[in-house]
């Protein structure tokens, strides 16, 4: 999995070790890792909902055995 490339092997020790600082477990650094994007935000009223959708999204990627890892976007 592409995740991999981020994870495994002895040269990606200090990223698991940074994975792990930020609370993630064993058995999430070893499931495909995926990202959402997200432009939530407090300014645009139109995005003050996202916070809602991310947690769906999240508990989805956990259902189907992946680790959910959200990103900032900018918003508009």
């Amino acid at each position: 999995m592409k995740s991999d490339a981020i994870k495994k092997g002895i040269d990606r020790a200090p990223h698991r070790s940074l994975f792990k600082a930020m609370g993630y477990t064993d058995e999430e650094i070893q499931r495909p890792m995926i990202g959402i994007a997200s432009s939530r935000n407090e300014i645009i009223p139109g995005h003050i909902h996202l916070d809602r959708i991310v947690e769906a999204v999240r508990a989805g990627i956990y259902m189907a055995g992946g680790t959910p890892m959200v990103f900032g976007t900018i918003g508009v």
